[in-house]
């Protein structure tokens, strides 16, 4: 079988592939655009992925003889799958425009750019119906209008008409995407994204070059029109595919990046919330399928809760000997004021439990501690670290108060549970998550 019959025995039912893939593309979205309806950039891709999928729904040669028969206009189905087509390559060229421009950017110049872009378009859609109703096209064709009607009045102009703006609207298109893809500053999954566009936009010039070449054949007397019928099918639904991909890459990509960030950063607090369950008693409550964002937020809620709880009891003293001594046996600054934070939160705990308040002229300031709730958390997941500047404050003054464990225990259990051993230090950071577990901000631009 060549490639040219294996298009045409599967003609019938080869455009519900990219149809469905558009579909299922729209539906990963649609949750956010309901969300975000008031994003005009995730409305417009929603529309532009709609206008995809309804492209491929209506050129289904089913789908054709079906609005023939529905609305008794032999061919109707022509000009109204054009008008999709030209609809769709204006709300991609709209959608370039205004992404890359920014939606603050209400230049002169990018306003005259939408306007002209939808005027030429509104035009040549309302050009599409008036050329169909002065043609004569009374004999109804399901796979190749374009070369059948290709030498009659009206449909010929109609059939250019059509391709003329396609092409138009490509050849734009990919120039700004791969123009774009050049600059400087891009986030790695805008970038794909526009990688994708760009060959997806691409195959449709190859689409436009077969259907043209297709039509020109026929002029010129021959018959080419296994070009339109076998050649350009597959290279639609593929582009259609990529263009799907190149759209959606960027927004499901840093959907994913925000929610493993929230998750790492749970993840991070794991420590020092299990110390804060000692503490306090109890925990947060599971709930089913809670958002992250959720557990991140009462996560953090609880274990500020615990270090409050926990004021009465801190030794200043003994933060500022942990201190020193975590300078002292080499460690960076900021760690060493966490390690330092560390060894005070322990011994605090350890005071709370024996009810040792210190004596000190009202609590002491636990800013810091509930600023760096992240950086502390990460610190009880090294017990040598914490051990090892410890022992070093007790040398410098007087001796930090023993744990109830004694030898070999000077940092609670919570530091070495199973629970906090899922992520050895560094890994966190690595990951992307946030400092004192802060949530992330998700960066601007691209599609969200």
């Amino acid at each position: 079988m060549t490639p040219a019959s294996f298009v045409n025995e599967f003609y019938p039912s080869f455009w519900w592939i990219p149809a469905g893939i558009l579909a299922a593309a729209l539906a990963i979205k649609l949750p956010s655009i309901i969300r975000l309806w008031t994003d005009p950039l995730l409305r417009a891709v929603g529309g532009l992925l709609l206008l995809a999928c309804a492209v491929f729904v209506f050129v289904a040669p089913s789908t054709i003889a079906w609005v023939n028969r529905v609305t008794g206009v032999p061919n109707i189905s022509g000009p109204w799958v054009y008008s999709l087509l030209t609809a769709f390559c204006s709300s991609c060229l709209l959608l370039i425009i205004t992404w890359r421009n920014g939606l603050s950017d209400r230049s002169a110049r990018t306003r005259s750019a939408m306007r002209w872009v939808l005027g030429t378009y509104a035009a040549v859609i309302a050009a599409l119906w008036v050329l169909f109703a002065l043609a004569e096209m009374p004999e109804e064709r399901l796979r190749d209008l374009d070369t059948y009607y290709a030498n009659t009045p009206y449909a010929r102009e109609l059939i250019v008409l059509y391709l003329l703006a396609h092409t138009t609207a490509t050849l734009v298109t990919n120039a700004l995407i791969w123009n774009w893809v050049r600059a400087d500053g891009l986030d790695a999954l805008l970038r794909w994204g526009l990688k994708f566009l760009g060959v997806g936009y691409a195959l449709q010039l190859v689409f436009d070059a077969a259907k043209v070449t297709a039509v020109c054949a026929r002029w010129a007397g021959r018959n080419l029109d296994w070009l339109s019928t076998a050649v350009a099918p597959p290279l639609a639904c593929l582009s259609a595919i990529l263009i799907a991909v190149g759209f959606i890459l960027p927004h499901a990509g840093q959907y994913l990046h925000d929610r493993r960030q929230v998750r790492d950063a749970v993840r991070e607090l794991r420590p020092l919330y299990a110390l804060m369950k000692t503490v306090v008693g109890g925990g947060v409550p599971r709930v089913l399928r809670s958002a992250p964002e959720l557990r991140l937020i009462r996560r953090e809620t609880f274990i500020r809760d615990g270090l409050l709880s926990l004021a009465r009891f801190v030794d200043e003293d003994l933060r500022r000997r942990s201190h020193e001594a975590a300078l002292a046996l080499g460690f960076p600054p900021d760690r060493a004021k966490a390690l330092a934070a560390a060894v005070t939160v322990l011994d605090a705990a350890d005071a709370r439990s024996r009810g040792q308040e210190r004596d000190t002229d009202g609590e002491a300031d636990t800013t810091d501690l509930l600023r760096d709730i992240g950086a502390v958390s990460r610190a009880l997941r090294q017990p040598d670290a914490v051990r090892a500047v410890r022992e070093a404050a007790a040398r410098e003054g007087t001796a930090v108060p023993e744990t109830s464990a004694r030898e070999g225990a000077a940092v609670p259990e919570v530091a070495v549970m199973p629970e906090v051993a899922v992520m050895p230090e560094g890994d966190a950071d690595r990951a992307g998550a946030p400092s004192g577990g802060a949530r992330p901000d998700a960066p601007a631009g691209g599609p969200r």
